[in-house]
């Protein structure tokens, strides 16, 4: 039996790959991160379910609509009424692009847009409550939203998601904001205005690895590539990479006893 994980209200809860070659991504992350997939029926657009050990990580569907996003992961975030949650957002300078779309037995989704345009989902759980393994290789570990609109975003999630914010560092060449503090934040802002104009922006998710190293070894061979090489920071040894299709993700090594 997998036992629920506890999150506060607007942590993220799912994420969601929109890949361009689903067979090509489910090889990827089976060989890379030990996933199973299960795929859906017609009836759900053959969203594809993805599991570790049993326990749902997270979901995969294809391009749905001609010259639509792909190849790209998306975070959805815990609301408790999306229909509020949509309206908050519109309020404040969000766009709604889907929903909210009730899921049979599942919940309730909704996407949408922040003030800056880094697209974000939401989740009202029914039967579904999301992410169901954590803390653990191949799970996802982290999730970061990098914006070169820091105030206004981090007011948005804090007004539209009920963040509980806490200031982590607010010096002229780091501010970063966290959802909870110390061992129980569960994401964080990154202020990314002086970053070079073609960094990649939005929300990013960090999967955990035994070996950052040996793990960034391995993605060549399995069509992905390597974008910055394993460095060590305060948080583990960290990469970016991309995967078979060109989907951006981190992978982390935590600190020894972190």
């Amino acid at each position: 039996m997998t036992t629920p994980i506890t999150r506060p209200t607007g942590a993220p809860c799912w994420i969601e790959l929109t890949s361009s070659d689903l067979d090509a991504s489910i090889a990827f992350y089976r060989d890379l991160l030990g996933w199973e997939a299960e795929r859906g029926s017609g009836e759900y657009g053959g969203y594809t379910t993805f599991s570790l050990g049993g326990r749902a990580v997270a979901g995969g569907m294809p391009v749905m609509v001609e010259d639509g996003p792909a190849d790209l992961w998306s975070v959805y975030l815990l609301s408790p009424d999306a229909a509020a949650t949509a309206a908050a957002a519109l309020e404040r300078g969000g766009q709604v692009h889907a929903g909210p779309h009730e899921v049979p037995a599942r919940g309730t989704m909704l996407f949408l847009s922040d003030p800056s345009g880094a697209g974000i989902g939401a989740w009202q759980p029914g039967g579904f409550a999301g992410i169901e393994v954590a803390d653990e290789p191949g799970a996802p570990v982290w999730f970061e939203l990098h914006t070169r609109s820091y105030d206004r975003d981090v007011a948005f999630y804090r007004d539209v998601f009920g963040w509980e914010l806490h200031v982590l560092a607010d010096g002229p060449g780091f501010r970063y904001t966290t959802l909870g503090r110390e061992s129980l934040s569960a994401a964080g802002i990154m202020d990314a205005s002086s970053w070079a104009p073609e960094a990649d922006l939005g929300w990013a998710v960090y999967f955990a690895v035994d070996d950052c190293d040996e793990t960034c070894g391995q993605v060549a061979a399995l069509g992905g590539s390597v974008v910055t090489e394993p460095e060590t920071t305060t948080y583990g040894r960290m990469a970016t990479i991309t995967d078979s299709t060109g989907a951006v993700l981190r992978l982390m090594t935590p600190p020894a006893g972190g």
